[in-house]
């Protein structure tokens, strides 16, 4: 399975920006789907997940209510839509998938993982 995260860039403190990770898998809809940042300096940091129909998502408490995890199973695509944007969420965001039915979302082991995107957020 390939993940090619994209839709990083920069932009101002209080914007907006839709992260998307599209995978290469027609089994697409069996895995929940993750996202993850990393700055420099700081250890790799879990934001958000969906478990495979959508039904259930997770998120860390840094981006709750300004982040939200989204899926489109029939374009194989996982979205991450950031709002309110800090300088502090500056930062490489990577996708990473988890072969997994459940219905909701629990300590996720992820299997593959994205490239990464960056998003710089400007003061």
């Amino acid at each position: 399975v390939q993940l090619q995260a994209s839709g990083g860039g920069l932009v101002q403190a209080g914007g907006s920006l839709r992260l998307s990770c599209l995978a290469s898998t027609r089994t697409f809809s069996r895995y929940l789907m993750g996202w993850f940042r990393q700055a420099p300096g700081k250890e790799r940091e879990h934001l958000a997940a969906i478990s495979f129909n959508g039904g259930s998502t997770w998120y860390a408490d840094s981006v709750k209510g300004r982040f939200t995890i989204s899926r489109d199973n029939a374009k194989k695509t996982a979205y991450l839509q950031m709002d309110s944007l800090k300088p502090e969420d500056t930062a490489v965001y990577y996708c990473a998938a988890d072969w997994s039915l459940d219905e909701e979302v629990v300590a996720p082991v992820y299997d593959y993982w994205g490239q990464g995107t960056l998003v710089t957020v400007s003061s």
